[in-house]
């Protein structure tokens, strides 16, 4: 069983580094944020500027605590000036919606949880938009647009597209897709990409703990031109002035290791495993955000099984 296992994620990560898998990300938390005061009230609520977004652009965020911990990470879609779109992992939806419900009062805003009535099919891999037929769009950036006769935001995404529509249009578009040639993949051929890719994920490396510099969004989900934020003191300390204690790094293992594992440095506790697969292209591989003295090239004791862990530097190459 093992083998048949493995040989169908061999297949199915060719499938998404030559052609077009598909893969269901409709559990992802989904909220909906409305009104003439949407952008300026999450300007001052997540890290990134909402507000200087334009219609069809998009980028990545985080909401913090006081403290500049993580709450959530999100993709921000700006589809319309008065409406923009959020998707979370789904350890981050609770939290996320409760923060953005209790501080809007007195706002000209609304926020909906739409995670039951919207769908997210990921289009992964070079054929992506052509099988969408939509232009290949940069990152975050979004459109409407129908695909087989289904009503869609499109929105890029670093391997692919996303296809966002109504739940209940979600099988008639699946099948679309398949037709046009997408073949659909599981979640942890996808992960091994992800794992390659040295790109964190909530609810794996970063969770209520973490800050940004240590899992190493900053550059992509932190402005530090806009105006305040939740958090932002920390954050911009650390960044101007500061070091992280930690840092997301990738380890090359001796053997598989389960997700968290922990992983020591002689007899000290230096962080535990996130993300852990095999990868086709470089065995077994993981994600971890360890303490500063494990840098690259130092060697880890995994666990309790003999298994080892080498630090490198991202992505895996």
């Amino acid at each position: 069983m093992a083998a048949a296992v493995t040989v169908e994620l061999d297949a199915q990560y060719r499938q998404l580094r030559e052609e077009c898998g598909l893969l269901d990300r409709s559990p992802r938390g989904k909220l909906l944020v409305t009104g003439p005061d949407a952008a300026e009230y999450l300007q001052g609520q997540l890290t990134n500027d909402v507000e200087s977004l334009a219609p069809g652009e998009g980028s990545y965020a985080a909401l913090l605590d006081r403290k500049g911990h993580m709450q959530a990470d999100m993709r921000v879609l700006r589809p319309a000036p008065e409406e923009i779109w959020i998707d979370t992992e789904p350890e981050g939806l609770e939290a996320t919606r409760r923060h953005l419900q209790m501080y809007k009062v007195g706002r000209e805003v609304e926020v909906e949880d739409v995670t039951a009535e919207r769908a997210i099919l990921s289009l992964i891999g070079p054929r992506s938009a052509e099988i969408a037929a939509v232009p290949p769009l940069p990152e975050h950036a979004c459109e409407e647009t129908v695909v087989a006769a289904v009503d869609c935001l499109a929105a890029g995404t670093r391997d692919g597209v996303d296809l966002i529509a109504a739940a209940a249009d979600a099988g008639r578009l699946r099948e679309a897709l398949i037709g046009a040639g997408a073949v659909e993949v599981g979640s942890e051929a996808v992960e091994v990409l992800r794992v390659e890719a040295g790109v964190p994920r909530f609810g794996a490396e970063m969770g209520t703990a973490t800050m940004p510099a240590e899992a190493g969004i900053v550059e992509a989900a932190v402005s530090f031109t806009k105006g305040c934020y939740i958090g932002q003191e920390t954050v911009a300390r650390l960044h101007y002035k500061g070091r992280p204690n930690r840092r997301l790094r990738g380890l090359r293992l001796s053997a598989p290791a389960a997700p968290g594992a922990a992983l020591r440095l002689g007899e000290k506790e230096v962080g535990r495993i996130g993300g852990s697969c095999v990868s086709p292209a470089h065995g077994p591989i993981a994600l971890a955000i360890l303490r500063r003295e494990a840098e690259p090239g130092v060697e880890l004791v995994v666990g309790e099984d003999g298994v080892t862990a080498r630090v490198v530097d991202l992505p895996f190459g």
